[in-house]
């Protein structure tokens, strides 16, 4: 760092927070044109650009440390990639200032709380530096290979190596021109295409598994959400990675990162304006690429303040373009009734368009009904032709009809299918049904989804355990709990505590989440109850849900009491306003259906009207209908893991019917990626063999793939990973692994290649899983085939062989070897061989007279084994070695 000159006006250069390659090129772009100035960071940069500034381009920049600057003598500040005073930290002390002058470069769209510059050198570019090469081209300004590269880098990096929407002509000028200049496109390249480390991995499979898609107006808005303890660099990297895996048109992704939240947005369509939906977040950037920071706000308050952004900014397909269903299904007027019945099967749908064709040319005569159809062959006449009963009297709109014109089109010619003609033919059709969820759709994003309490006749079991609660409740979840009831008697509506939260307290079982079941409106519940209790909600007003987030960070669900319904097997469901029995109902398990009313007058009310109690005194897994696992095979794989969680068992009828959702196998239905939900869910308990050999029982594993059986071998093979993930977690080590990795591998290590591939493909895994699963997992494997056939080896051998394995394919080979020597070295290598390192680095070998090349690793990897071997203990043995080893060669 350059210590700032004493006694002499300041001028200073500086960029965002979380400084990206295009931010450090424009620094030093702006750095040839105010070659007096120092370069200032305002924060953190990414981990990326730090290790890359720091081991090879440091020489290049005249820099200093903030807290080094003396703000007072500043009278110029050089902004360069960002305008946002909310991005350039303290920095946002001298704007305002009279004896400061700005001057801004910045290729990016100008928001309303930009800060102005008395000099400005602002357009719409690919990358910022573009600006400035154009100035340093004009003023004549050379440049060496190294500060060409920097920025050649920088523009790479900012337009997705010329393959961003945003990309210019001018950028490619700018390349050109720092290529002339000597910039190394071999560098450019090692660094743009930088790999992840298995942290980042494991956070991009965490984005996935978050990922939400919603219909936001007709639009697909991808939103995803992510927790880590701290900082992860290369963020935006990961949402680029994201956006190509996953083929995602728009996407929002929120990370709460130590205490900071961050929002990385991407975007390939003009409907989702990035930069200025992330601009009332206090962020900013382009239409395709914004981002924003945000501090002392929960994560779920930053959700749902962005989804509320969302609604109101997302542009509308609303033309009917973009709603109706394409190509239409039409049928010609002289086909007969029979045949018209025939298509209206096949593709499953209740109306055909009617049409004439005649010269290559289409003639829209009408169209016909199913109900008409039908009522036809009920008659005898399915041989005549569909004209003698169609309706001939049809509107029809344009492609570029708005929603207003279709509602009245359909509504007062009330047909069931309105055509969308475009020259004549008929290019696709608008129904009803279509118009209605749209409307629906409106209806819910404007007032949120309204509706009353159902009153139900039935009665359930009921008894009081107010005692009980006290007894099994601490002093604050009472006090809570009472607290809720009050507010819910004062708003006219009733509550209800329920689901797993009461289910643990029968079972003496710790849980402390609490779900509150309101029959009225639970997010206006949540509103009142925060505004009295000093907290905050995160609503989700689709599903009438709220979260009440208190100071301390302790949350409660709330709900508004819904049914569920299942449009078809296996698929999502559709939500309604329901009452507490009907809430309860739609639940997967009896023993989750349990709730205690906690209204004043009825407080500590146990409310059963499924018989959980006895369930739960009988230990038996039952579900609520015969069709649950029809509209939800997934439940098949959650009665298991609570099975075997609780040591229950599943019942008589609920078994048969497991057995039947196999036969009919509904689980074909099911995407890869939901069954490999649930399968990593089961191998995150603390002892899935159980679950899995359940899963043999049922014939489940058929469902992983049709080879995989649970031999004796695998038995062995998870007892043994259970055994040594026990002793890894008794480490007590800093080296988090994914559980569920090491028991799937043990899982899949009798297939073969393609079979893994196979089942990789079916769960649609991402990429880094399949490499540690079909390519990792076998090198691991022929490794440990050499440790066991051969003599024990020494640690450098050892350290030479498991050094480049992760944790997870330790573990594994540490479980799949029945030789107890094999598994003291694989332990010896990673309690207290994998961390050593040599004492000499490369410089003592500079010090020593030799030139840098080759020879460097090969000796440091002799002292590296020697030590390893115990032949060298001290950084002076060492230093020896080294000589004697360089005089030998």
């Amino acid at each position: 760092m350059t210590a700032p000159p004493e006694n002499r006006d300041l001028t200073i250069i500086t960029t965002h927070m979380n400084a990206d390659f295009d931010a450090m090129a424009s620094m030093l772009a702006a750095q040839k044109l105010y070659p007096e100035a120092l370069a200032v960071f305002p924060g953190s940069q990414e981990k990326n650009l730090r290790n890359f500034f720091i081991d090879s381009m440091v020489y290049l920049f005249n820099m200093a440390d903030i807290g080094d600057i003396d703000f007072d003598r500043v009278r110029r500040l050089v902004l360069v990639d960002t305008r946002q005073p909310s991005r350039i930290g303290r920095f946002t002390e001298l704007v305002g200032r009279p004896e400061v002058k700005i001057h801004v470069y910045d290729h990016h769209p100008l928001m309303e709380n930009d800060v102005r510059g008395d000099v400005e050198h602002c357009r719409l570019t690919g990358a910022t530096v573009t600006i400035l090469s154009e100035i340093l081209r004009e003023k004549g300004i050379r440049l060496t290979p190294d500060e060409a590269t920097i920025m050649c880098l920088g523009i790479y990096e900012d337009t997705g190596s010329f393959t961003f929407s945003s990309t210019t002509e001018e950028d490619f000028l700018a390349a050109a021109f720092f290529l002339s200049c000597g910039a190394n496109l071999n560098i450019v390249s090692d660094l743009i295409s930088r790999e992840i480390s298995p942290r980042q991995v494991g956070l991009l499979n965490d984005l996935i598994q978050a990922a939400v898609r919603h219909n936001i107006n007709g639009v697909e808005v991808v939103v995803t959400t992510v927790t880590t303890d701290d900082y992860v660099p290369d963020f935006a990297f990961l949402v680029h990675k994201l956006v190509k895996m996953e083929n995602i048109d728009a996407i929002f992704t929120i990370a709460a990162m130590g205490n900071k939240v961050y929002v990385v947005a991407r975007s390939r369509i003009p409907e989702v304006d990035v930069g200025t939906i992330l601009s009332a977040l206090g962020g900013g950037g382009h239409t395709f690429a914004a981002s924003a920071s945000l501090k002392g706000i929960p994560l779920p308050q930053v959700e749902n303040r962005l989804l509320t952004i969302l609604y109101e900014q997302v542009r509308s397909r609303r033309l009917a373009r973009d709603l109706m269903s394409a190509p239409a299904i039409t049928i010609e007027s002289t086909v007969s009734c029979r045949n018209a019945n025939t298509t209206l099967t096949r593709y499953n749908v209740n109306a055909l368009v009617v049409i004439d064709r005649a010269d290559n040319a289409e003639r829209l005569r009408g169209f016909i009904t199913r109900q008409i159809i039908e009522k036809a062959l009920y008659h005898g006449l399915d041989h005549l032709p569909v004209k003698e009963y169609m309706h001939t009297e049809i509107a029809w709109v344009g492609p570029e009809a708005d929603l207003s014109e279709i509602q009245e089109k359909i509504i007062d010619s009330k047909q069931r299918i309105l055509p969308v003609v475009d020259s004549d033919r008929v290019v696709g059709v608008i129904t009803r049904t279509d118009l209605l969820n749209v409307l629906v759709r409106s209806r819910q994003e404007s007032t949120g989804k309204k509706g009353g309490a159902l009153q139900e006749t039935s009665r359930p079991r009921t008894r009081n355990v107010k005692k009980f609660l006290g007894e099994r409740l601490s002093k604050r979840l009472q006090e809570l709990l009472q607290s809720m009831g009050e507010i819910a008697q004062e708003l006219g509506c009733n509550a209800y505590v329920v689901g797993g939260f009461v289910r643990d307290l029968f079972l003496y079982r710790p849980n402390e989440d609490v779900d509150i079941v309101v029959e009225g409106d639970g997010i206006a519940f949540a509103r009142e109850y925060a505004g009295r209790f000093n907290a905050r909600i995160h609503a989700h007003a689709k599903f009438g849900t709220a979260v009440i987030i208190f100071p301390d960070g302790y949350k409660v669900d709330v709900a508004s009491a819904r049914m569920e319904y299942y449009r078809a097997p296996a698929s999502l469901p559709e939500v309604e306003m329901s009452s507490i029995k009907l809430d309860l109902f739609r639940r997967d398990f009896t023993i989750n259906t349990l709730a205690i009313q906690i209204n004043p007058k009825p407080f500590g009310t146990l409310i059963d009207f499924f018989s959980a109690l006895r369930d739960l005194k009988e230990k038996v897994i039952r579900v609520l209908h015969n069709l649950s696992f029809v509209e939800d095979p997934t439940r098949v794989f959650r009665a298991i893991r609570f099975e075997q969680r609780f040591g229950f068992s599943i019942g008589k009828l609920t078994s048969g019917l497991v057995e039947n959702a196999v036969r009919m196998d509904f689980f074909r239905r099911l995407s890869g990626r939901r069954v490999f939900a649930e399968l990593r869910l089961i191998l995150e308990e603390e002892n899935p063999l159980g679950a899995i050999r359940r899963m043999q029982d049922y014939g489940l594993l058929k469902v992983i793939h049709p080879g995989i059986e649970l031999t004796e071998d695998r038995m062995e093979s998870f007892s043994a990973v259970k055994k040594v993930l026990s002793w890894h977690d008794l480490l007590f080590v800093d080296d988090s692994y994914m559980k569920w990795a090491v028991y799937f591998l043990a899982l899949v290590r009798p297939c073969d290649q393609r079979t893994t591939e196979e089942i990789c493909e079916r769960f649609e895994l991402p990429p880094r899983h399949r490499v540690l699963f079909c390519k990792e997992r076998f090198a691991a494997e022929e490794c440990l085939f050499w440790l066991e056939r051969n003599e024990p080896a020494d640690n450098s051998t050892l350290y030479r062989k498991l050094t480049p394995f992760r944790t997870e394919l330790i573990l594994h080979m540490m479980a799949s070897t029945r030789q107890e020597r094999i598994i003291r070295d694989i332990s010896r290598f990673y309690t207290k061989l994998q961390h050593v390192r040599p004492a000499v680095s490369g410089n003592d070998l500079k010090e020593m007279g030799l030139e840098p090349g080759p020879l460097y690793r090969e000796i440091l990897d002799r002292v590296l084994d020697e030590k390893l071997n115990g032949r060298l203990n001290t950084r002076e043995e060492e230093l020896a070695f080294a000589r004697d080893y360089v005089t030998s060669v």
